[in-house]
């Protein structure tokens, strides 16, 4: 395994900064001032009330049962493993978890209900996906495994991990998880940044999991990619299940390059070829311009536009949980 601050050399890493192929935008602080002077963002609601949710039975018939806790946070559970992906349970998406957006709505699962977590999926660095504060939590409380893109491996040692317990990959790397799922990491369209650390000197990614006859992709942060997700379906199948971003979208001129809207989310579902989808990261934490609603509204309007069936694409309340089909 490589070092922190040198990497192989790809078609998405120069050895020492990581970048989309086929074209990376990073975006300035004179863009972020442009943004700013130029939008203004929809109100949101101070806080939202949910219908408490407690998890329902789980036997090893079902496969595989998806719980949406929050923005990018998924509690999966396998027979023989749980999974937690981006767990975020602090109070604000920034740094120490007490800076930044504040959520508006509680956690759809409180901490305490959670099963043993075997294995957490940590997708990028950016504080809505990275909480350290959570982190510590999960490394004192569950010391699972984390399965995380290469270069991130020193944000989760600072949160208390063991490094035999940190797995850093590339994209398209694989690894065996004993009783649990194999996970490949699969690309994104994305970048990274964080107040330690150099832009764009750890990687993002998504993750294919298959256990149990079945095939789960979670895309972590990502843009539309023209070739990604036609990719992922020929070289690992088409997923079960899949979640995917409809959220943080607005203005396009800016978050184009960054974060899918929902017509693209539709478009990746398709290309995918999932059997079903759901939708993340929205809803939770305001990051951009959109109302807190519209991205389920627009969603819904996609999936009419494209004719994709109904059911096949859904969003879920927090706490709410399904099983893969």
């Amino acid at each position: 395994m490589p070092s922190d601050s040198s990497f192989p050399i790809s078609d998405h890493c120069d050895g020492l900064r990581f970048f989309n192929p086929r074209g990376h935008v990073n975006r300035t602080w004179l863009d972020v001032l442009k943004w700013r002077r130029t939008s203004t963002a929809q109100p949101w609601p101070r806080s939202v009330t949910i219908e408490p949710h407690s998890l329902p039975p789980f036997t090893v018939e079902d496969k595989v049962s998806c719980t949406w806790i929050n923005h990018a946070t998924f509690l999966l559970r396998f027979p023989k493993c749980n999974v937690l992906t981006d767990p975020v349970y602090s109070n604000c998406a920034g740094p120490l978890g007490r800076l930044g957006p504040r959520r508006v709505h509680p956690p759809g699962i409180n901490y305490r209900q959670l099963p043993k977590i075997a294995i957490i999926l940590l997708s990028h660095d950016h504080y809505d996906h990275c909480d350290l504060p959570t982190l510590r939590r999960l490394a004192r409380d569950h010391a699972p495994k984390v399965i995380t893109p290469l270069g991130n491996g020193a944000l989760l040692r600072r949160a208390g991990f063991d490094h035999a317990n940190i797995i850093e990959l590339d994209w398209w790397q694989q690894q065996r998880t004993g009783s649990g799922p194999t996970v490949t990491l699969t690309p994104a369209r994305h970048w990274s940044n964080r107040l330690s650390g150099p832009r764009n000197g750890r990687l993002w990614g998504g993750f294919h999991l298959q256990a149990e006859q079945r095939n789960v992709l979670f895309t972590g942060d990502t843009a539309y990619d023209p070739e990604h997700f036609t990719t992922i379906r020929r070289r690992l199948g088409a997923p079960d299940l899949a979640l995917i971003p409809i959220g943080a979208y607005e203005p396009r001129w800016f978050m184009s390059a960054q974060h899918c809207n929902p017509a693209e989310a539709v478009q990746i579902h398709i290309e995918l070829g999932a059997r079903q989808s759901v939708g993340m990261h929205w809803g939770t934490f305001q990051l951009t311009d959109e109302a807190r609603d519209t991205p389920v509204t627009a969603l819904q309007a996609a999936i009419q536009s494209n004719s994709v069936a109904k059911h096949s694409f859904r969003t879920l309340n927090p706490g709410e949980t399904i099983f893969a089909p």
